[in-house]
């Protein structure tokens, strides 16, 4: 299955077909200040895409899985996998009170590294002080570098969300080593919290070694016009499983703001590419979750509304 996923991808970096490429966009820093604001929704000049019954979103990445049936402990990839929406709660600061609060009212915990000043040690914490607390726990780290996505996962987070992705190396990078072999270079450690937070919840006939990789979550995101020109090459790469769009640094890098019908294109693209992939599409602007023509498409969103109708007062603005 792994090879059969492995030719698949191949073969679509060989049939996208090739845009202009933009002027050369600038890194970013990741998320802007504000979600970029969706009050004037525009539809862009883009007709999205076509569903197909026989390839609903997300088919690649349950094909991806070891056991495509089994139960998952990371419960907002069950959530995804169930063809529904999820919302998360930003901790950005080390607030072990405010995580335990929010986390049993979302479907994910984004813990923001990227803008903060949150360290390894801060998260450790904070997942120690409530584990397995509702929200599974995600990590947006600064780079996809092979050391930082090891000290993630070592940590027990079921995700993590890589910023400001421009190419299908950096894709690849994000995913190689956030699953163990085969299908990825991840280490094992005898040393992390990770195997003594998950164990108590494999299922029976298993063990936490031989389900990990089922349970994994690898989020990029595409914030440059670069992006979105290498969208279809970067979804396609085995492992990824969730694209979503910076949509404030989206806006920056681009010059569009998220009212002119060009940004609305870039959107459509994005979501298209994704969804050739067979992977999930969301947005980190979970204004975007609703009244957006392309709303029932987008599948993950940072913030949001909670599962049970609790109000966060500290909701973070940050995407």
């Amino acid at each position: 299955m792994k090879k059969a996923m492995f030719l698949f991808s191949c073969a679509l970096l060989l049939l996208v077909a090739v845009h202009p490429r933009a002027a050369q966009q600038g890194r970013g820093g990741g998320a802007g200040a504000a979600p970029a604001a969706a009050a004037k929704q525009p539809n862009g000049t883009l007709t999205p895409k076509p569903l197909d019954a026989g390839r609903p979103w997300g088919w690649a990445v349950k094909a991806f899985m070891d056991d495509p049936n089994r139960k998952l402990y990371n419960t907002a990839k069950a959530k995804l996998l169930s063809g529904k929406q999820i919302y998360g709660h930003s901790i950005s600061k080390f607030d072990t009170k405010a995580y335990c609060e929010q986390a049993p009212h979302y479907d994910y915990t984004w813990f923001e590294m990227q803008h903060s000043t949150l360290w390894f040690a801060d998260i450790e914490k904070m997942i120690a002080a409530c584990p397995r607390a509702g929200a599974t726990p995600m990590l947006r780290i600064p780079e996809a570098t092979e050391g930082i996505i090891q000290h993630a996962v070592d940590l027990g987070v079921l995700g993590i969300i890589v910023p400001s992705v421009d190419d299908a190396a950096e894709a690849l990078t994000a995913a190689k080593f956030a699953r163990f072999p085969p299908v990825g270079r991840r280490n094992v450690s005898n040393s992390g919290p990770t195997v003594g937070l998950w164990t108590p919840v494999v299922p029976p006939g298993s063990t936490f070694r031989q389900s990990m990789n089922d349970n994994m979550l690898v989020i990029l995101m595409i914030e440059t016009v670069e992006g979105v020109n290498n969208a279809l090459e970067i979804a396609a790469q085995p492992g990824v499983d969730v694209v979503i769009q910076g949509n404030s640094d989206l806006a920056s890098f681009s010059g569009f703001q998220a009212s002119d019908d060009r940004y609305q294109d870039l959107l459509t693209r994005i979501r298209d590419a994704v969804y050739q992939a067979g992977k999930y599409w969301g947005n980190a602007a979970f204004s975007y979750g609703n009244g957006n023509r392309l709303s029932p498409d987008s599948r993950w969103h940072q913030n949001g509304p909670s599962n049970d109708g609790w109000v966060n007062p500290n909701r973070g603005t940050r995407e």
